[in-house]
């Protein structure tokens, strides 16, 4: 569990790559040099961890590319103290970079072996999500809602209309949608029926997975 001189320094370039690629967030940046990424991945691939690059972690499922966690988080606008519902904690790296930001955060993850292992891991490194959750991501999680902002880690083959409801009026919901390509998606809640939709591109997630508890 060390973090050294040589990992800040390593970090420090990650973030001239991605800031490089189009981050602008000065807040965002910053998390991604403190967040310790090596720490989140087996200690046999330090040299991957501060590369631009998704890289596999248990359960088949992956921890994303830094990049796409920057731009997934800049486009949620992250405020201190903003309520967040994470949908696929995964390694616990994107859930560190929003807690980094000050947001509390609501956490599920479908994959036992996975909620497990981060839901140890993460308060070993100062990091205390509001409450990580293991179960199914599509229903959301209605007993905390309304959330400021939903971000979904995993590609979506569809938008589930649990998460949209699930929104505060001017919340954001930020998802990868589509089957073998994901266009990322952003929908802003303008009053209880009506939502406003970008497109930002196309990315690849591995599948958000339905259903399999």
């Amino acid at each position: 569990m060390k973090d050294t001189f040589k990992h800040k320094g390593l970090r420090q370039q990650l973030v001239n790559v991605v800031k490089n690629k189009g981050i602008t967030n000065e807040a965002v940046l910053g998390a991604i040099g403190k967040v310790p990424r090596h720490l989140f991945m087996d200690s046999g691939f330090l040299d991957y961890a501060y590369k631009d690059m998704a890289f596999p972690i248990a359960a088949d499922q992956t921890i994303s590319q830094p990049y796409t966690v920057a731009f997934q988080t800049e486009l949620l606008q992250v405020k201190k103290e903003d309520k967040i519902l994470e949908i696929g904690t995964g390694s616990g790296y994107q859930t560190a970079v929003l807690c980094e930001l000050g947001a509390k955060v609501y956490s599920i993850e479908r994959q036992q072996e996975l909620f497990k292992k981060t839901s140890k891991f993460l308060p070993k490194l100062g990091y205390r999500p509001k409450k990580l959750i293991f179960g199914d991501g599509y229903k959301g999680l209605k007993e905390e809602a309304p959330f400021d902002s939903i971000i979904v880690t995993a590609g979506a083959p569809f938008v589930p209309k649990p998460l949209l409801s699930q929104l505060k009026i001017g919340g954001r919901l930020v998802i990868p949608v589509g089957d073998d390509v994901q266009i990322m998606t952003l929908f802003i809640r303008k009053d209880t029926k009506e939502f406003e939709q970008h497109e930002f591109g196309e990315f690849r997630f591995v599948p958000l997975l339905e259903d399999k508890n």
